[in-house]
């Protein structure tokens, strides 16, 4: 009931627009239910059967009035159906779009840790199929619900009226129709929450397969991928053909038992009539308003089963909607601006949590110190795995310390907005993403504002502005989804212009030249060396001419920093470094015809 009541309460919001689409409800319902009466009227008041003769005569002036009034009382039941039928649909949209919005917004400001396991596809059916379910729930099964309550009553009391004898025995199959109705419902509830389920799964597969399109091509793997989306559309296949087997049992064993009603209807009415306990009008008019009520009850199965979709999407909605953010931004928080870049990890420890808050084993980061001064530029050195994107990581807030602190210019950044700290904080990922724009766009992705000259500017320092200046289109061209369009290096040189452009003061390069040659590696290391004047720069990087470059390297093993110092310093001192300077820095060294005396 609370995920109803929660449904429900999505409408609030168009209370005006309601109030017009059960005002229209009531309408309709009521012009419906006078043209039954009309019609029994126009058999008893406008034709007369003669009982010897069985002669039929009657009023033609009278039967062209009953003809208008039941003419124009279809017109209107037909205008406020519409009426009906239209602001149910407009509010359904309606929630549709803020849930929509909702879901995409809560996804967006959701921290890292829950990215880190949430499923993509399964987001994406959220977002679109179970939003979809909860619109077709408010507008088609609700509302329809509420109709059909309306209608009942209204046309039970009628019938009471009537015949009370008649209406009992009419009702007497009525039970058995509203219990098929439900088991059916009760059948095809989990079936459907198992096709939704079960299509998230298959756009999760595809959803991968298309990501990783070219992957598949190298290594041959189409079959693999095929068999594999197959097996997952298999399943839906067989749980939407028990869907079919279900419903086609269900309608004509409803059919059958609709007929025995109108059968004992006509059995039992036509004996009152023969007794005259009732007029041929009655009967009639009786007749009229079993064939209106049977329908809703039939429609009672899929109307419900439509709301019990309805019901399964909105918690599925409300998942997401309803889980915080493991990185939460203080009531009061500050707003961290005109800083210096004065760093600080003070007995960091840190530790991954899975989905519902409960921790990984192990440290990921122990006991973490360490202090930059503005202007500085850090490098970090580590075997894969041994955290050191995961402790720059910290410093924009994506994930929150489980222990110990990390200040900027002495204030602790759980102190401050989560906006102002990631606009002093510039970041080139280790995995550049591109959005599919143009150069121009991409570029200016952190800084829509950005005049043509600041854009051109930070694409000459990220040594790009050559290549793009030889382009037909120059800033205008299309890059392709994901920036497939562009070279590794490319894609590397416009993440450094885009994150340059927003001007932060301190600088974290995750790896971030890692994908150009040598060459152009050198050429942006000059750039930025003019470029980190100022700021405190963090730097992961496995080139020798950015580890000679810092003022601090520090050495992470195992979440641990075991080293630390200078390029020399750790040369002469350090065991880790000197490793990884003779696996991966000396060849550098040597292909660049320089030597390091210790």
């Amino acid at each position: 009931m609370r995920i109803v009541s929660r449904l429900i309460g999505l409408t609030k919001k168009y209370w005006k627009w309601l109030i017009v689409a059960f005002a229209c409800l009531v309408l309709a319902t009521a012009a419906s239910l006078i043209v039954p009466i009309l019609i029994g009227d126009a058999v008893n008041n406008a034709l007369h059967i003669d009982a010897t003769t069985l002669k039929v005569t009657g009023n033609m002036r009278l039967l062209v009035m009953y003809g208008i009034g039941i003419l124009v009382l279809s017109l209107l039941r037909g205008l406020f159906t519409f009426g009906q039928n239209y602001f149910s649909e407009f509010i359904g949209q309606n929630v549709a779009y803020d849930l929509r919005n909702r879901l995409y917004d809560r996804i967006q400001h959701l921290s890292f840790s829950f990215h880190d396991t949430a499923q993509t596809g399964q987001l994406m059916s959220r977002a679109t199929q179970d939003v979809e379910g909860v619109r077709f729930s408010l507008s088609g099964g609700m509302v329809r619900m509420i109709y059909i309550i309306t209608l009942f009553t209204s046309i039970s009391v009628i019938m009471f009226t009537i015949n009370w004898r008649l209406t009992l025995v009419s009702f007497a199959c009525l039970p058995f129709i509203g219990y098929v109705a439900i088991v059916l419902v009760s059948k095809l509830r989990p079936l459907w929450t198992r096709i939704q389920q079960q299509m998230a799964s298959m756009g999760t597969v595809l959803q991968e397969n298309l990501s990783g399109i070219r992957v598949v091509k190298a290594f041959s793997r189409q079959q693999f991928e095929r068999q594999k989306f197959e097996k997952e559309a298999r399943i839906l296949y067989d749980d939407q053909i028990r869907v079919a087997r279900v419903q086609a049992f269900g309608g004509p064993l409803m059919t059958f038992l609709t007929t025995i009603a109108s059968s004992l209807v006509l059995w039992y009415g036509g004996m009152q009539v023969i007794q005259g306990h009732l007029t041929a009008g009655q009967l009639t008019t009786f007749y009229i308003y079993l064939g209106l009520l049977i329908p809703p009850i039939r429609m009672l199965g899929p109307i419900v089963d439509l709301t019990s979709r309805g019901i399964a999407s909105g918690q599925r909605i409300f998942e997401i909607l309803d889980t915080q953010s493991a990185v939460q931004e203080k009531p009061n928080a500050l707003v961290l601006a005109n800083i210096t870049g004065d760093v600080k990890f003070s007995g960091v420890n840190f530790k991954y949590q899975r989905l519902g808050g409960r921790d990984t084993s192990g440290n990921i980061l122990e006991d973490i110190n360490l202090e930059t001064k503005s202007g500085e530029m850090v490098a970090l050195l580590g075997a894969t795995g041994s955290g050191k994107t995961t402790l720059v990581n910290l410093i924009p807030r994506f994930y929150d310390v489980t222990a110990g602190s990390i200040t900027i210019d002495g204030v602790d950044i759980k102190d401050v907005t989560l906006d102002s700290l990631r606009k002093n904080v510039g970041i080139v990922q280790q995995d550049v993403f591109l959005f599919t724009g143009t150069i121009r766009d991409n570029i200016a992705y952190g800084a829509v504002k950005a005049s043509e000259e600041d854009i051109i500017n930070a694409s000459k320092s990220a040594q790009l502005h050559d290549y793009i200046a030889s382009l037909p289109n120059k800033y205008d061209t299309w890059v392709g989804e994901r920036g497939v369009t562009l070279s590794g290096g490319q894609k590397q040189r416009l993440a450094i212009a885009r994150t340059l452009l927003i001007n932060p003061r301190i600088l974290i390069l995750d790896d971030s030249t890692s994908s150009v040659d040598t060459e152009t590696e050198y050429l942006i290391q000059q750039a930025l060396r003019e470029l980190m004047k100022g700021r405190t720069t963090f730097v992961i990087a496995q080139r020798l001419q950015t580890v000679k470059d810092a003022q601090q390297i520090f050495v992470l093993d195992k979440g641990k920093i075991v080293e630390r110092g200078t390029h020399l310093q750790l040369l002469k001192e350090g065991k880790i470094y000197r490793q990884i300077y003779e696996l991966q820095l000396r060849a550098q060294e040597e292909a660049l015809g320089s030597e390091v005396r210790i």
